[in-house]
């Protein structure tokens, strides 16, 4: 299928690992020129090689902090600039931590605020004059099922990314005259290398891969997502196929949403309390 992407010009935050590298990856697999930004100069390095293996354009890496609002407007700006266009821009970025409503205090919501929805409104309007003057534009945000639907553990995420969702789903009656779709991704549980970090948390010296598939247990297909699997809805969504699809919250998580709430691989810790 031709999605349509050859030569555009696509900016993706977060873009060093996990799924945003594999969206990086993906759409520069389709013909669009790439620049990636984060903060870790050598996972960046890494990434860029990874990008390029398979890149049929230009690809770029720019170490950038999106949470320095001057930064990440001139990243945008810059990028705009270096390749005469912008087209697309994937913001795929960090979580807040994990917890009940309950435990937190007013400073912690406003830094998970100030963490995970302020740096992608601010990405989003940096970049929205370009994609209206190119007369073409997507703006994907990859946030969590937290946007989607209410998990207690994870107050925070939920928070923001519900406002995130809204704020998305606000500018695309803004923009669709202008050619511009925007879209939130809500992936659940996703094998990314913080997944894994929390897997080895959670194993104590344990066997992680269990804990892996534990993690992934309660979707319907009985396991974590690979993060291809979410870059491949990036893909499509930033495509030329998916112009009539915007002002959406779209969940990817492998039927979770449907088997019921419950975590096993957080089982044993409420057993022990019980």
């Amino acid at each position: 299928m031709d999605l349509g992407l050859e030569d555009k010009v696509a900016l993706v935050a977060g873009g060093s690992s996990g799924i945003g590298l594999a969206a990086a990856r993906e759409l520069a697999r389709e013909g669009a020129h790439v620049v990636i930004g984060a903060r870790d100069r050598d996972r960046l390095a890494a990434a860029e090689r990874s990008i390029k293996e398979v890149a049929r354009g230009r690809v770029g890496a720019v170490s950038v902090d999106i949470t320095d609002r001057a930064a990440a407007r001139r990243w945008v700006d810059d990028v705009a600039a270096d390749f005469g266009a912008l087209h697309i821009a994937v913001v795929s970025g960090g979580s807040p931590p994990f917890g009940r409503a309950s435990q937190f205090d007013l400073d912690e919501y406003q830094g998970a605020v100030d963490q995970v929805l302020l740096p992608a409104v601010g990405l989003a309007l940096a970049a929205l004059p370009h994609l209206i003057a190119a007369g073409w534009g997507r703006l994907l945000f990859v946030a969590s099922e937290t946007a989607s639907v209410p998990v207690p553990p994870l107050a925070l995420s939920g928070v923001t990314r519900a406002a995130l969702a809204r704020f998305a789903q606000a500018l695309a009656a803004d923009v669709g005259r202008d050619g511009i779709t925007v879209n939130v991704l809500a992936p659940g549980g996703v094998r990314t290398p913080p997944m894994e970090r929390a897997a080895a948390n959670l194993a104590a010296g344990g066997d992680i891969e269990e804990q892996i598939s534990a993690m992934g247990h309660h979707s319907a297909v009985g396991r974590l997502a690979r993060p291809d699997e979410v870059a491949a809805v990036v893909a499509f969504l930033a495509s030329e196929r998916a112009s009539y699809v915007t002002g959406a919250v779209h969940l990817i998580d492998g039927g979770a949403s449907v088997t019921g709430p419950d975590l096993p691989h957080l089982q044993a810790r409420k057993d022990t309390h019980a």
